[in-house]
């Protein structure tokens, strides 16, 4: 029960944090819209991301793009029910924090809210969000977590 209740934290924070974020973003939209340099190579800028990640599927209707969310993110919701790990656990939490706070957007913008924009010279990385930043750290957090047993596995005697 305490694994569980880890994940459910890990998602609430996650998906707080992600929205804050992004209202921030909103109010300073105007500001933001042409880019403000934070550090060297980086900027806070406001774009609205109507496809996935990197820009695909743009065009493709927001509610589909939603329901399949959704789908993923109830997935997820039964694997952390699942979860034996607390490091499992926090990783499905964050996942479906960011997740959720990406369909939010999605309703109620038909897009996600982006503003991380990193670049080197001219080149730009596509802007993300927080949402993006823990669905990342979220799934690197599973794949560290499911080599470690792997590696157990293959160690432990036969």
């Amino acid at each position: 029960m305490a694994i569980r209740s880890l994940g459910i934290c890990a998602a609430v924070i996650a998906f707080a944090a992600d929205q804050a974020s992004k209202a921030f973003v909103l109010v300073n939209a105007e500001t933001l819209a042409a880019g403000v340099n934070v550090a060297p190579s980086f900027n806070l800028v406001f774009h609205r991301n109507t496809g996935v990640t990197f820009g695909l599927l743009q065009g493709t209707p927001w509610w589909a793009l939603a329901i399949v969310a959704t789908a993923v993110v109830l997935f997820l919701a039964i694997s952390l029910v699942r979860a034996t790990a607390i490091s499992e656990a926090v990783a499905y939490g964050v996942v479906i924090g960011g997740a959720l706070g990406n369909i939010l957007d999605r309703i109620r913008f038909g897009g996600v809210t982006d503003f991380l924009d990193f670049y080197i010279g001219t080149t730009h990385w596509p802007a993300f969000n927080l949402a993006d930043v823990f669905v990342v750290c979220g799934v690197g957090l599973l794949l560290i977590t499911a080599g470690r047993e792997h590696a157990a596995i293959k160690k432990a005697p036969e």
